[in-house]
């Protein structure tokens, strides 16, 4: 059943038309982008969630956009008190804090089209790694994988996930700002996966000095199509093989997140 019918009766309709009904769900915690005009409805919307999603726990309005180095965004709690949780994905299980660490459930599938690819024996390296959602997977395909990770909270539970997805040794993990070259290991990769924030595109010149010729590089980026078409020009004119570029889901009007999966010349 679609909330907007759950809701049926319990907003007006016109109100009513003015809600997707979208949420994303992190482990037992629904997320909501409310409207303002629609706020006021907050508990009947969180309320018709609980009813119909079975394991949910805890409903919230996120209230900003993600900022700032740590990648943080503010939450409103609607139903519940609860932002520690254990997001599974794929047979892999991640615990965090929503409030302190960055996690995008939207990239499930993506996350296994890229580490499906990783193969054992093979070094990788994951700046922004986060809680560990691309590092972990890789690593359970007995690559040896850097994950490198700025925010203490996110790092603290990078630690925990690697123990509870039993790849303690497999993954080397650096607090760190990724920028900084001297935490980066000497020596170089085969493959590098790079969940790039917003507006840090020249990440890129700092990781791909590290991958091997003939390596790989997984690079996202927030572009609008014909933004996305000119960087893939440019990859090409720096004779990367561009292997593909798709888009990984809208995050504003005319913006996408977009993958190019390149080949390093």
């Amino acid at each position: 059943m679609k909330i907007q019918d759950a809701l049926a009766g319990s907003m007006p309709h016109d109100e009513l038309r003015g809600f997707s009904g979208r949420f994303d769900v992190v482990g037992d915690i629904a997320i909501l982008t409310i409207p303002p005009a629609l706020q006021k409805y907050d508990h009947v919307i969180a309320d018709a969630i609980l009813k119909h999603r079975h394991g949910i726990r805890t409903v919230v309005n996120k209230s900003s956009h993600i900022t700032g180095d740590f990648r943080t965004a503010h939450y409103k709690v609607i139903v519940g008190n609860d932002m520690v949780t254990t997001h599974r994905e794929f047979g892999f299980s991640y615990h965090l804090d929503l409030t302190t660490s960055f996690f995008n459930p939207r990239l499930a599938q993506e996350r296994m089209r890229v580490t499906g690819q990783v193969q054992s024996g093979e070094n990788v390296i994951v700046p922004f790694c986060g809680v560990g959602p691309f590092a972990i997977p890789a690593a359970a395909r007995d690559a040896s994988v850097v994950a490198i990770e700025q925010n203490p909270d996110a790092f603290h539970w990078l630690k925990e996930n690697i123990r509870e997805n039993e790849v303690v040794g497999k993954i080397a993990a650096i607090r760190g700002d990724a920028f900084n070259p001297e935490i980066l290991p000497a020596g170089l990769f085969d493959r590098a996966i790079i969940p790039t924030p917003y507006g840090w595109d020249h990440i890129l010149d700092v990781i791909a000095p590290r991958v091997k010729s003939g390596g790989i590089i997984h690079f996202y980026t927030f572009k609008n199509r014909a933004q996305s078409e000119i960087l893939k020009n440019e990859f090409v004119k720096r004779r990367y093989r561009v292997l593909i570029r798709r888009r990984c889901g809208n995050v504003a009007p005319a913006v996408s997140r977009w993958v190019f999966d390149l080949q390093v010349p």
